[in-house]
């Protein structure tokens, strides 16, 4: 018997060894967690707390509001939410306060222009 000596090794499913050398196993759709939904709720509660005692703006509360849900959304993707919504936290928090000032500018600006346009 005469065994040609270019082909490949395969595995028992047919593949060659190379091909399986190069397969990707995707992650799990969901990591493991050592942390439960409830405690990325409660710290989240804990640093908006102290944000929206000192707010007195409708607009900016909701905006506070949508920040921390989106960083706990984003949070919530990690293997370890809470150590990652902290940062997340305070880098929505900061975009939502900016955001506000510049519609803020914006307003204040089109009622100057409405009231010399009159």
């Amino acid at each position: 018997m005469h065994r040609n000596m270019n082909a490949r090794p395969t595995t028992p499913t047919g593949r060659t060894e190379e091909s399986d050398r190069f397969e990707r196993h995707p992650d799990p759709a969901v990591p493991f967690r050592f942390a439960d939904e409830g405690d990325l709720e409660r710290l989240k509660n804990d640093l908006l707390r102290p944000l929206l005692a000192k707010a007195t703006v409708t607009d900016l509360i909701l905006q506070l509001h949508r920040a921390a849900n989106e960083a706990a959304a984003l949070a919530w993707l990690e293997p370890h939410p809470l150590l990652v919504f902290p940062s997340l936290f305070e880098e929505k928090v900061g975009a939502a306060r900016k955001r506000h000032f510049r519609q803020g500018l914006v307003r204040s600006r089109t009622q100057e222009l409405m009231e010399a346009a009159a």
